[in-house]
């Protein structure tokens, strides 16, 4: 195989905080070992679309405090057909690109995958996602950013929860994962967390009503993730108001303030770690394979390990939400 000259950034899919310290110490570490860098603007869009940037290490300067990602990011319909990944191998080639490094969540994953195989292109994932839901990872970049904007959310509605006696559903991201409900119920003391892993196995809120709201307690917060098979939060306050008609349910979504603002500190390090990992996975010889961390070490896991969504959620957490909410 030809020796890798120049190395291609780009990132996909929802941003999350912590991508452009990723994207800095991608760049960095790639230029310290002798690579040209090119940044890819918008996702695999700007792949498809010609959008590629010469990368200097000045052109990550004073990214590391900042949300959001400097390359942009988009979906591409057109990255999904055979046509339109042809189109990003051929400007890739062009672009004298050799391997990249996409920093994405799951289904920016599956897109490299697809295209590493079909052109025999050396790629490297880096986990950017709140959601925590990729496989072999203990974390995902933007998570712990995530999670401390939620409980801070969720401290300013408890003041104003418990001065009105109200339930409040409080609704954050993750539509296949109950990761950021679970461990933001626990940072933030609510009664419950209301998860698509537990959507079969029990009614989850006839449970809450019936077991845990007591009597005792004339507040109460409960984090609800977002569900399509439920209809998240305002879905249950309707049948709080249907079955339960005593409790006044209030909704708060907090949509897309999640995904925004400065990156944690745990957040900026771990993609710092991350970003100079995926250049020694590419000295290595390493292709198709994301790095994650576990239990503090950086590991290489396949792309089709990372994108099972097979992480599972510790029924211990479950329980002590349970504990600690009486």
């Amino acid at each position: 195989m030809a020796a890798i000259k120049c190395i291609g950034i780009l990132t996909s899919g929802g941003d999350a905080p912590g991508m452009n310290a990723a994207i800095r110490a991608v760049t960095r570490s790639a230029i310290y070992n002798g690579f040209a860098v090119k940044g890819i603007m918008r996702g695999f869009k700007g792949l498809v679309f010609n959008e590629i940037v010469e990368f200097k290490s000045q052109s990550v300067s004073n990214i590391i405090q900042l949300g959001g990602t400097i390359l942009k990011t988009a979906r591409c319909k057109e990255f999904t057909t055979a046509e339109g990944r042809r189109t990003a191998y051929e400007n890739m080639s062009a672009a004298g690109i050799d391997a990249l490094v996409v920093i994405g969540g799951d289904g920016s994953l599956t897109g490299a995958g697809i295209f590493a195989q079909e052109y025999n292109v050396p790629i490297v994932g880096l986990p950017g996602t709140i959601d925590n839901d990729l496989g072999g990872t203990d974390s995902t970049i933007g998570f712990d950013t995530a999670l401390n904007t939620i409980m801070d959310a969720v401290d300013k509605l408890r003041d104003t929860a418990s001065s009105h006696e109200r339930l409040f559903f409080v609704e954050v991201m993750g539509h296949t994962a109950g990761y950021l409900a679970l461990n933001s119920a626990l940072a933030t003391g609510s009664e419950a967390a209301i998860i698509p892993e537990m959507d079969t196995e029990v009614d989850q809120l006839a449970e809450l009503i019936n077991h845990g709201f007591r009597k005792s307690k004339n507040s109460a917060i409960v984090i609800v993730a977002e569900n399509p098979n439920t209809g998240g939060a305002t879905a249950l306050a309707q049948r709080v108001k249907e079955e339960f008609p005593q409790y006044d349910a209030r909704v708060t979504i907090l949509g897309h303030i999640q995904r925004g603002g400065s990156p944690t500190a745990v957040d900026r390090i771990l993609a710092s770690r991350m970003g100079e990992a995926a250049i020694e996975a590419i000295l290595d010889g390493q292709r198709n394979v994301m790095i994650g961390t576990e239990n503090g070490k950086i590991v290489y896991v396949p792309f089709a390990k990372a994108v099972k969504h097979n992480k599972g959620i510790d029924r211990n957490d479950l329980e002590l939400v349970k504990i600690l909410s009486i």
